[in-house]
Formats: C-alpha cells, sequence, structure tokens
C-alpha cells in the first residue's frame, strides 16, 4: 500500500472532516479495529465501549453508564478521551491513541438493559494523523468507487505487484460451477476474464469472482453478472467476459485496493508528464 503523505492527510481533513462512518463488522474487519481496546476514559479511569460510529471531528460510542463512569462525567463536566485501538498488518503491537473531548448528549440504547447509552463525543482538537488516514482512505474509496466506477486496472506484471493481487490464488464460479479464469483487469465496478465455454450460454450467467490479494492476505468474493463478451482470437471455446459487480455487495476492502492502486498509477503518470 502506498504511503499516505502529509498532503494527503491534510486534503483527506478538508474533505471528510464531518463525514461519518458506521463501524459495521466489515468495516471492522477493513479498518482492523481493535474492539477489545476501545475504551472512554474519564477522571483518570477507563470503561470499555463500542465504537458505533466515527468522524474526524466526533464519535458515537455505545457504553454501560454504570453508577461509577456517571459519577466520573459528573465530576469532570462530561470532558472525556476516547481510545482508539487499530492492529497494523505484520506488527505485533497495535497502533492506539487517545482523543479529548466532551460528551454532548446521552440517549438511551434500548429497553432491554437499562444501563447502556448512546454517547455522542464532540473532539476537543484535531485526531492524529492515523485516525485521518483510516477514515479519509475509506470515504475516498466510496466517493471514488461511484465517480471513478469504470476506471480500469490492466492486470500486467507491474500492476499486479502494486495491487498486491495473487493471481494464483484467484478463481471464478459460474452458477455455483467453479471455472478456470484468467483475468485481465479490475475496475470498482467489474472486472475482464478469460473463460472457457461458449459465450451465447454464459450471457447474464450469475459469477462469483474470489478475488485472493497480499499484504496483507484477504480474500474478496464478489457477486457479479456477465454482461458481455468478446472472442479470443483463433479460439472459438474460449472468450474475454465482461463481468459487472453488483455493486450492493463489493466488499470495502475492495474499493480501498481499488482506490489506492489507481492513485499510484495516476501519481506516477503525472510524474511522468
Amino acid at each position: 500500500m502506498p504511503v499516505t503523505t502529509s498532503q494527503q492527510i491534510t486534503r483527506y481533513y478538508e474533505q471528510f472532516a464531518n463525514a461519518e462512518v458506521t463501524f459495521t463488522k466489515e468495516v471492522i474487519r477493513t479498518t482492523m479495529l481493535n474492539t477489545k481496546h476501545v475504551h472512554l476514559k474519564c477522571q483518570g479511569s477507563q470503561w470499555p465501549c463500542i465504537l458505533y460510529a466515527s468522524s474526524m471531528t466526533s464519535a458515537r460510542i455505545i457504553a454501560n453508564l454504570g453508577s461509577s463512569l456517571n459519577e466520573a462525567l459528573k465530576k469532570s463536566n462530561n470532558v472525556v478521551q476516547v481510545r482508539y485501538s487499530f492492529h497494523e498488518p505484520d506488527k505485533p503491537d497495535p497502533i492506539t491513541f487517545f482523543i479529548p473531548g466532551k460528551v454532548a448528549g446521552i440517549t438511551p440504547y434500548g429497553e432491554k438493559n437499562k444501563e447502556l447509552f448512546f454517547a455522542s463525543v464532540q473532539f476537543t482538537q484535531r485526531p492524529p494523523d492515523g485516525l485521518i488516514q483510516i477514515l479519509g482512505e475509506l470515504l475516498e474509496a466510496n466517493v471514488n468507487a461511484k465517480r471513478r466506477s469504470e476506471d480500469r486496472i490492466q492486470l500486467t506484471a507491474h500492476s499486479v505487484k502494486q495491487l498486491g493481487i495473487d493471481i494464483g490464488a484467484c478463481a471464478l464460479s459460474v452458477n455455483g460451477v467453479p471455472r478456470k479464469a484468467i483475468y485481465r483487469d479490475l475496475s470498482f465496478s467489474g472486472c475482464r476474464a478469460i473463460l472457457m465455454g461458449i459465450a451465447k450460454l454464459l450471457a447474464d450467467k450469475s459469477v462469483v469472482c474470489s478475488l485472493a490479494f497480499q499484504d496483507p492476505d484477504e480474500t474478496f468474493e464478489i457477486v457479479g453478472t456477465i454482461k458481455r463478451s468478446e472472442p479470443v482470437e483463433g479460439r472459438s471455446d474460449i472468450a474475454a467476459f465482461g463481468i459487472q459487480f453488483d455493486e450492493e455487495r463489493v466488499p470495502m476492502g475492495y474499493k480501498v485496493r481499488i482506490n489506492a492502486a489507481l492513485k499510484q498509477f495516476r501519481t506516477k503518470a503525472a510524474g511522468n508528464d
């Protein structure tokens, strides 16, 4: 993955400071949030909490407002710190930081547990660059997945290395049946692959593209549909098939990978002009 520069960090903050990211299971997996080490700190003590959502200027957490935390909030006039923790690939220790803020509102979480509450925390200073980068990459990837949905990455020896894609571990199935495939390009919205089969018989068939990446190792199972085909010269038993992904089911981690690679290629192209 490319190194994020201070200029990019500044741009992320200027563009996305107030954009909120909800920490679904997929987002937790993509960001590698260390959920067991997210805490609310107040009056020198820490209480475990659930990070429900976060922007670069605020957070929404779910916490047990038992008597001890409730008392601490009263004594501190709602002044707190939110402890974030994220795993880092190939590193034994997570990245951890505290962000100072103030509890701006508290609402009940539900009827089942009377001590669980949503707490909205407004940050009182700009967060560390680590959080800006993590949220910025997600938000930018989502924006570009729509804005540059058709930008394609041709899978050459160079781009495969830049992407970190493990071509040998990639696979594809059509209507649940595994088929040998050679991937030729990738985009946010789809891909092109060479398959054995008669084009007219595979038109509009449902496929699952299994795309394996390294650093860190992860595999994305992306559902799509065969939308077009192109003949391969001299071969009637194979064709190049254009596959359109189901937009609502494209994994967040895949979007981040594609976005990072496209940024690298654009930066290199600009530098060669």
